[in-house]
């Protein structure tokens, strides 16, 4: 049984900048694909003669979340034409996907898993009643398809992910083929465990690409025993955690994600990371969450989140990358052939509509509406607090109906205020994650003030009382700026879940075209983004200055991030070579005195070296 639910987005409100953000991505790229992209515009899905695969399932899957979390009318209509188009276009005997029947033998399955998930959280939103005997007539459909035809290619790497509607169905209405149907997929799809319990073919990719080192299907399969466990009862941590520790120490990167692009890349600062990734990563790290209840995942989504996410989607969420590096000095096309990537092309790196190819187009757009969504869930006795952001909650527990009324600016900023709202006095249970990136933790509770012992940092703190209406809980958060050893073998900059990075002044250049019937027109056109200042460090001191700010209106704001950490560096000899810094500086030798250096928040810049040599012995 799952240690904790999520909450109905209706019932979630996103506050001060994380709604921001989600409001940001509303008015940007992610919702407006639906009016300037043809795939999403004129898909097979509603009808159309463009993509009937997964972008649309993509889209839909952070834009449902993303209505309803910020409870737009116009955004929740334009999401309903598409599941009504979507059932409409239901065959009689269940097959759910734009597909002739003479063409069901070669489609690859992993779309219907997807649209599954997505008629789910539609479902979840709004409690439509069709949707139950779609998704059961759909599965039952495949179940049989699947048989016959055994699952291939995407829907065999991620076979994982139709567990999630089952599992929501099961529960509903079990029947004993629907967890026949889960030991099938399991049969069928890639073993991952095979993989990474004892193997090297998870190691860097070197220009072999092959469903198993895909990133995005890493990415996605660090939750795969955790689903199957909801039908095994096997332990759902244990391959997890393995998987985790063999990512971070083979493939890590200085903003808590790891490399692919498109396989596992390395270690090198260099190495770029999938968007898809990323978006994944974190709901696979959601899911964990919602399955174990162990605080572990909720370090993994926030450090994603806060750096890797916000980082490589411009800062007003019109534009995006396909890869982000740690050190990433200049955004333009590489010459073809000169990339560092493993197999993506020369301009996976730039910021635009598409870069590279368009599933990071539709697929980013689920980060942050599913964070938002993640950040409280429900449990047997009350509420966990599982990732700190400005938001409200609602629920009830027994016969008492309860609001978690979360203010902070944090990541920025270190103090959480959490009121309780509630119907009539009622015992409850408040848990409270400790995150591991702290060095301390104070509670204030209406009982009194209690600090969090070293050994449950990392775990959650449980407040039980009986709360009246009104009743305040205050976090402290005892933060330092620490420097970290990466994989790379170079030093990062940490305080709290944020990493930093020293900025690089940027000038961007506007390229507007048309290619493939597509066209780029500011503000979803691309950009070219060359460095003018300079940006070859390493660190010269473990003395760190604070410097704090608001937070701006753009949260992640290239030009007024909200904190600042100041210390002294060395110059180096750095050189850039086809686009990109080398992976190491020429010598760790300092090429003058110690320089004032402002570095801010990962998630705060576009260009930026992070990963640098630590010269301060």
């Amino acid at each position: 049984m799952a240690e904790y639910s999520y909450i109905s987005c209706s019932k979630i409100k996103p506050q001060g900048w994380l709604w921001r953000q989600l409001r940001l991505q509303a008015d940007g790229l992610s919702g407006n694909l639906d009016k300037i992209w043809p795939d999403v515009r004129d898909s097979k899905w509603i009808g159309g003669d463009r993509d009937g695969w997964e972008r649309v399932p993509y889209w839909l899957d952070g834009f449902i979340p993303l209505a309803w979390l910020l409870d737009d009318d116009d955004l929740k209509a334009r999401a309903k034409k598409y599941i009504d188009a979507i059932i409409a276009g239901q065959n009689e005997d269940g097959w759910i996907c734009p597909c002739p029947p003479e063409q069901r033998g070669g489609y690859d399955v992993w779309a219907a898993f997807l649209i599954l998930k997505v008629l789910v959280e539609w479902h979840e939103c709004t409690g439509d009643e069709r949707i139950e005997d779609v998704v059961y007539r759909a599965l039952k459909q495949l179940d049989g398809h699947i048989l016959s035809r055994p699952i291939f290619g995407w829907a065999e790497a991620r076979w994982f992910e139709c567990l999630i509607p089952l599992k929501w169905l099961y529960d509903r209405r079990p029947e004993e083929w629907m967890s026949d149907m889960a030991v099938h997929l399991d049969m069928y799809g890639l073993d991952y465990e095979k993989m990474w319990l004892g193997s090297d073919m998870t190691r860097k990719g070197d220009r072999f690409w092959y469903f198993h080192n895909h990133v995005v299907n890493t990415g996605m399969a660090i939750k795969c025993r955790a689903e199957m466990s909801e039908f095994t009862g096997e332990d759902p941590d244990a391959f997890a955690d393995v998987m985790n520790y063999y990512l971070r120490v083979q493939h890590g990167s200085a903003s808590g994600h790891f490399t692919g692009d498109e396989c596992l890349a390395g270690p090198s600062p260099i190495q770029g990371s999938e968007l898809c990734s990323v978006v994944e990563a974190m709901y696979s790290y959601e899911e964990l969450l919602r399955i174990t209840g162990d605080a572990f995942w909720g370090d993994r989504l926030e450090e994603t989140a806060y750096n890797a996410l916000a980082a490589t989607i411009s800062p007003d969420m019109w534009s995006h990358q396909y890869d982000q590096m740690s050190n990433q000095i200049r955004c333009e096309k590489i010459e073809d052939g000169r990339q560092p990537f493993t197999s993506n092309n020369s301009e996976a790196h730039i910021f635009g509509l598409e870069p590279n190819y368009g599933c990071c187009t539709a697929n980013f757009n689920q980060g942050w509406p599913k964070f938002a969504r993640s950040a409280v869930m429900k449990t047997p006795s009350g509420f966990a607090v599982c990732a700190y952001a400005p938001l409200k909650a609602e629920g009830n527990v027994g016969k008492s109906d309860f609001t978690v009324d979360i203010d902070t600016d944090y990541p920025f900023k270190d103090t959480v205020k959490i009121r309780i709202g509630v119907s009539k006095p009622h015992r409850m249970t408040l848990k409270l994650r400790c995150p591991g990136s702290a060095a301390g933790m104070t509670i204030k509770t209406p009982d009194g003030v209690k600090k969090v012992p070293d050994n449950k940092l990392e775990d959650f703190v449980n407040v039980t009382r009986v709360w009246n209406d009104g009743d305040i809980v205050t976090i402290d958060f005892d933060f330092e700026a620490r420097l970290e050893l990466c994989p790379s073998g170079f030093t990062a900059l940490y305080r709290g879940p944020l990493c930093f990075s020293v900025p690089i002044k940027a000038e961007y250049k506007k390229i507007e075209y048309e290619r493939d019937g597509v066209e780029r027109r500011f503000p979803y056109c691309d950009w070219a983004i060359s460095p003018k200042s300079d940006w070859a460090y390493g660190f010269a001191s473990e003395k760190f200055r604070l410097i704090r700010s608001k937070v701006p209106d753009m949260p992640f704001d290239r030009d007024n991030p909200p904190i600042k950490l100041e210390t002294e560096m060395y110059p180096l000899d750095w050189k850039e070579e086809n686009g990109v810094c080398r992976p190491a500086p020429e010598s760790e030798e300092p090429v003058g005195e110690p320089v004032k250096i402002k570095l801010v928040p990962y998630g705060c810049t576009t260009l930026r070296m992070t990963e640098m040599p630590d010269l301060t012995e």
